[in-house]
């Protein structure tokens, strides 16, 4: 059966993921450079520049994994407008593990070759293997649910 002929059995799965050191880190770096900038002129264009890594923390530091028949998309919880969807068209397969930030390349969106991620902590993980030969790590609670619906939702191929 076909799970995108009929709506009823169209499943969406959600989870949400923090890193409460990145949101405090970010926070406090973003609270810090205002009362730099606002305080000594002299330093207020260096202090808007490294503003920009603060935000990278907060935005990067709780996100939104939503699994649904149309695909994968991970969002931040702070600027949901900032988000990767993955179409179900370019995901080959979906699997689920115990994975360490460190083997991904570290906390945050991150990216070396033939891999993409966004890890907020050492744990479950969703491991898109994608069509062009590439993956997509997500360190999220669930995983395992998560990779199932991927699989059971993916188009069948010739």
């Amino acid at each position: 059966m076909n799970p995108h002929a009929d709506d009823s059995t169209r499943e969406i799965w959600n989870r949400s993921q923090s890193s409460r050191w990145m949101l405090a880190v970010g926070a406090i770096m973003a609270g810090g450079l205002i009362v730099l900038a606002v305080v000594d002129a002299a330093y207020r264009a260096v202090s808007l520049a490294v503003l920009i890594a603060a935000a990278a923390f907060l935005v990067t530091g709780a996100i939104k994994v939503t699994v649904s028949p149309r695909g994968v998309t991970v969002a931040s919880v702070l600027a949901p407008f900032l988000r990767r969807n993955i179409t179900m068209d370019r995901i080959e397969r979906a699997t689920a593990r115990w994975t360490r930030p460190m083997e991904i390349g570290g906390w945050g969106y991150r990216w070396k070759p033939g891999l993409w991620a966004v890890s907020l902590r050492k744990g479950d993980a969703l491991w898109l293997e994608l069509t062009r030969g590439t993956r997509f790590v997500i360190t999220i609670d669930d995983a395992q649910t998560a990779a199932e619906l991927v699989n059971r939702y993916l188009p069948t191929r010739p």
